[in-house]
């Protein structure tokens, strides 16, 4: 493969490039250091997390600083996450909503968990094993296949951003030839740096893509994600005693609107992070190429280590206190999983990249209700990724003849380029 045909992220998708530098991608080189600083300082400050690092941040575009609070350790990030009676998630509909569509990112219980439900058995542990076996070590490959016999390559530009995404385009049963626009319109969705009317543009254009995939299925039902869940359903009991219930369509849309931001686009950042964590520490990629067995621990240190979402938010539904600071009714709080996953309270030299630590559960998935439904998506794509890129390029290692900035970011973290050589047969 030429220069030419390689195809570099940024460049392919200029609603990728607007959105990473809002978030501090190539900009913020370490974060660590400020954030340790501030929660040192105290457990909570009032007000965004951009604002501390003198960035616009989409946080400052979605709220006013007196309007939000910030969270920095990992007990008070957990203790939020977990109380559902105190903290909200509804405010996602004030920034998403109009869209994305009515989804659970945005609902409380009991809705949550009536709506979780319906589609929690679309990403079970045992659906994941099916997609690994059927489809997602295939495409890895197609997508190795791409250079390796270059000896070279870029695993940011020419895997890591295009894996995930066909991933969840071949799950939910959509065309392969439609992928780069799937994906120029789920990166507009959730990027508030730009306007409201290409936002809308992408919204109505992906809806129309989805609804042709459900009308087929619930003439013809399928195996894949949008079959699944045009036939999942929960009886009377399970609901709320009027009925039984299945999702509309337009209930469907909007899940599938949510996704690709939500879990493809993650998952390509969380790639990204372990592989670099990996090839900046050679006695550790070494250890992990020597022993397969090694590559889920590999995962969870690089998800803690370097989570590719900065945080979440939640509305305080009442007057109350975290870590004993004060949050007023009505403000959002952020919980910077970044802060939380490098408390020294929970782990020893938590900025160093060590998957040899103890084994102590992390937050980049989240906790309590809304932990992420994809988590077990995400896990086992990151490690048939690592399994076969350690297995099909011998000898890889980062190249030495082209300089790696490595992860930045602030309200997300990457690694947007990763050059590599590697040995060819």
């Amino acid at each position: 493969m030429t220069q030419d045909q390689k195809t570099e992220p940024q460049a392919q998708f200029d609603a990728f490039a607007a959105k990473d530098a809002l978030n501090g991608v190539g900009i913020v080189k370490d974060p660590y250091p400020r954030l340790a600083e501030l929660r040192a300082q105290c457990p909570v400050h009032q007000g965004s997390v951009s604002a501390r690092f003198d960035m616009p941040g989409a946080d400052r575009i979605i709220a006013a600083e007196d309007a939000q609070a910030s969270v920095y350790t990992f007990q008070g990030v957990d203790a939020v996450l977990r109380d559902v009676q105190t903290f909200s998630s509804n405010w996602y509909h004030v920034t998403l909503g109009e869209v994305i569509g009515r989804t659970i990112l945005e609902m409380d219980p009991p809705e949550h968990r009536r709506f979780r439900s319906l589609i929690s058995p679309a990403f079970t542990r045992r659906e994941m094993l099916r997609w690994e076996e059927t489809f997602v070590r295939d495409i890895a490959n197609s997508h190795i296949d791409r250079f390796v016999a270059d000896g070279r390559a870029d695993l940011a530009a020419d895997f890591a951003f295009h894996y995930p995404v066909h991933v969840i385009a071949v799950a939910a049963g959509m065309p392969v030839a439609d992928l780069p626009e799937f994906y120029r319109h789920t990166a507009l969705l959730t990027n508030v740096a730009a306007s409201q009317e290409e936002r809308l543009a992408a919204s109505r254009d992906l809806g129309a893509m989805v609804r042709q995939l459900i009308d087929a299925r619930r003439k013809e039902p399928s195996d894949d994600l949008i079959g699944v869940l045009v036939r999942a359903s929960l009886t009377d009991e399970e609901w709320d005693g009027t009925g039984k219930r299945q999702l509309t369509d337009d209930e469907i849309i909007a899940f599938l609107r949510l996704l690709v931001p939500a879990g493809a686009q993650t998952t390509y950042r969380a790639i990204t992070t372990v592989l670099y964590g990996l090839l900046s520490h050679p006695d550790q990629l070494d250890a992990v190429r020597a022993d397969h067995g090694l590559i889920p621990q590999t995962v969870e240190e690089g998800l803690r280590w370097e989570v590719p979402l900065l945080a979440v938010g939640r509305t305080a539904l009442r007057d109350t206190e975290v870590e004993g600071c004060p949050v007023r009714a009505g403000q959002i709080v952020n919980t910077p999983f970044a802060a939380a996953n490098h408390d020294p309270a929970r782990w020893e030299r938590p900025d160093d990249f060590d998957i040899f630590r103890s084994a102590v559960p992390h937050v980049a998935f989240g906790v309590g209700p809304h932990v992420c439904l994809g988590i077990h998506a995400a896990r086992m794509e990151m490690r048939v990724a690592l399994e076969l890129l350690l297995t099909r390029l011998p000898g890889l290692r980062l190249d030495p003849n082209t300089p790696c900035e490595g992860v930045t970011g602030l309200g997300l973290r990457t690694a947007v380029r990763l050059p590599v050589v590697f040995d060819t047969v």
